[in-house]
């Protein structure tokens, strides 16, 4: 049975593949993803992406695995403001898991599997001195010991491992110039290695979907100064951190920082390759914006309209018609796409206008789209001096009369607005003083 819907899948990831293509992402997995069950998906994944031409940095943690060890040898962990007390008995277990984890990554990512990402592809995975570290030093009159902070990323040798199309593995040890091995974040050392390297994106796995609110939804895109109460909010909750490092990231230039679960099977793809991912974007830029539309968004209106045309809920407008008319639309892009659009006709010898082609893609018909292009509308009016706005339509009266619309006639229309109204299609009149 021919399955369409992944046709359509692929479709619409078909300009986030071609986007992500050579682009640097640094990603984060702390040592509970490594412990979980969907942690082979989430290799396949890193795979998959590695096979599409996304150049990776991938830096592990080992916290859970740490204190296993430690629990093992006996050795009684130690912490100071949630940072852990690293002595010598302690190093030396982290030394040993962090090996042990590497051999896990190396051979994870070495596996030639039938039917997978990873059949033929032969990769490589390098790892190496890239991180230097400093000592924590003593906080509050207690002495860190081993428990270090980012130094200095190799920038130059990460990079050269890029261009040799290597997946380049780090962990959460850093070396001092005098060859001291110090423990560190896997938070801190993605976070600076994104900064260094200016990467596309900083993937951050944690075990929730994202950064949730007070209400428990979901907060599927935030700027950086959005994020304060948040991370102030959620307090010594793993979320924060990994919101803090986003935040930090996206600030020192990092693109887009991206918050993922490592519990949910395919999160990491479904947030790269669909325009309303998975989990929570942090970037400077705006994910969604509403603008005046140019003659580059005649292709997009065409194919937001055209199904609401052929269903006789719009006017038919040709291509040349749009070009000449682009000035009056509005419209709100998302990740690339024009999702809604709206266009406002003053009417000649009057001092009223027309609101019309309100069109919304059906997937975001719920989200309030069609509001915030009629309040765009109703502001453009207003600085058109225009007082009286009319709406003309066939199924959507409810709507405008939510919205403080009245009911009107055709009578009410300006002369040259009136002169073309189409009987056949019967259009009901309303309209708004502004």
């Amino acid at each position: 049975m021919f399955d369409f819907d992944y046709v359509q899948w692929l479709r619409q990831a078909s300009p986030y593949i071609n986007a992500h293509r050579e682009g640097t992402f640094v990603v984060m997995l702390p040592g509970e993803g490594i412990e979980h069950p969907n942690f082979n998906n989430i290799i396949y994944d890193l795979v998959l992406l590695h096979s599409l031409g996304v150049r990776l940095v991938l830096v592990h943690g080992s916290r859970p695995q740490i204190n296993k060890k430690t629990t093992e040898k006996q050795i009684t962990p130690k912490y100071h403001k949630g940072l852990r007390i690293t002595d010598a008995a302690t190093l030396e277990c982290v030394t040993e898991v962090v090996g042990r984890l590497r051999s896990i990554f190396e051979a994870k990512l070495s596996m030639d599997l039938a039917s997978s990402p990873m059949q033929g592809s032969r990769l490589r995975v390098t790892s190496g001195n890239f991180v230097t570290a400093k000592p924590l030093g003593v906080v509050d009159g207690i002495d860190y010991q081993h428990t270090g902070e980012v130094r200095r990323i190799d920038r130059k040798g990460i990079i050269r491992q890029l261009d040799e199309r290597n997946i380049v593995l780090l962990s959460a040890l850093g070396y001092s110039p005098t060859g001291e091995i110090f423990n560190l974040s896997c938070e801190d050392v993605a976070m600076a290695t994104a900064i260094k390297l200016q990467a596309d994106k900083l993937i951050l796995y944690g075990e929730q979907k994202g950064i949730f609110n007070e209400q428990g939804e979901l907060i599927r895109e935030l700027r950086p100064n959005e994020a304060l109460p948040h991370i102030t909010r959620l307090a010594n909750d793993y979320q924060a951190e990994l919101l803090n490092a986003a935040v930090e990231a996206c600030r020192q230039g990092v693109q887009r920082s991206q918050i993922v679960s490592y519990v949910e099977n395919g999160a990491l793809l479904a947030e790269l390759f669909s325009r309303d991912g998975n989990g929570t974007l942090v970037a400077q830029e705006q994910f969604e914006t509403i603008r005046e539309a140019t003659i580059e968004d005649i292709g997009g209106l065409m194919e937001l309209i055209r199904p609401l045309e052929e269903q006789g809920i719009l006017v038919r407008r040709s291509r040349e018609v749009l070009e000449r008319e682009i000035n009056q639309f509005s419209v709100i892009e998302r990740e690339g796409m024009i999702i809604a659009c709206a266009a406002l006709y003053p009417i000649s010898d009057s001092d009223s206008g027309e609101l019309a082609c309100l069109a919304v893609n059906p997937q975001y018909r719920h989200d309030g789209k069609g509001d915030l292009l009629l309040a765009r509308i109703e502001s453009r009016a207003r600085q058109q001096t225009i007082k009286t706005l009319f709406v003309l339509t066939t199924k959507t009266a409810h709507w405008f009369l939510e919205r403080g619309f009245n009911p009107s006639s055709v009578d009410r229309l300006p002369t040259a607005r009136a002169s073309l109204y189409n009987f056949q299609r019967n259009s009901k009149v309303f309209e708004k003083v502004l």
